[in-house]
């Protein structure tokens, strides 16, 4: 007789047939977006929408829907910014070179 107990057998998670989700990837590309990279953010974004249409269907597994949404929010947030400040230094360029140009206009 064996000493180990027979194999039990437990009933499968409702979600095992379903795509695992990436919420803890798309979460921290979303950090990185905010402190590091623009890409990071755009990659947070693009993949939380896919994820999360994903599990809208039923294809994935839901219980990442939360780190999904936030993900995809500091990935909007972090391209909303950066966009921001990319306007923000052509605005600065743009006058830098009209007074330049203003000053040397102004010299006779």
């Amino acid at each position: 007789m064996s000493q180990f107990p027979p194999n039990v057998t437990r009933d499968p998670s409702p979600y095992s047939n379903l795509r695992p989700h990436r919420g803890t990837l798309i979460l921290v590309f979303g950090i990185l977006g905010l402190v590091m990279c623009f890409a990071f953010g755009v990659a947070a974004w693009i993949m939380g929408s896919s994820d999360l249409r994903e599990m809208n269907a039923g294809s994935m597994d839901p219980s990442g829907r939360e780190m999904t949404n936030a993900g995809k929010i500091l990935g909007i947030i972090s391209v909303c910014l950066q966009g921001l400040g990319l306007l923000i230094a052509i605005a600065v360029f743009a006058m830098g070179i009209i007074g330049a140009a203003a000053a040397a206009g102004s010299h006779p």
